[in-house]
């Protein structure tokens, strides 16, 4: 039994492999169960940054200067 690949069966099968490893890809990051993860995660860019003054914050700058 003489079991070879040539260059294009091997070409098909990284296709093959890069194609599931996608729509796995896909089915995770569009699974609900992981919404609230996302939802999370897209606001960690902001974390650090300092949140604008409240009006009452803003009140009690004003009074006492």
């Amino acid at each position: 039994m003489d079991f070879t690949l040539d260059i294009g069966q091997l070409r098909g099968l990284g296709t093959l492999l890069v194609m599931i490893a996608f729509i796995g890809l896909a089915f995770w990051v569009f699974n609900a169960r992981r919404d609230r993860d996302f939802a999370e995660a897209r606001l960690l860019p902001f974390a650090d940054d300092r949140l604008p003054p409240t009006a009452n914050e803003s009140a009690l700058r004003s009074t006492r200067q």
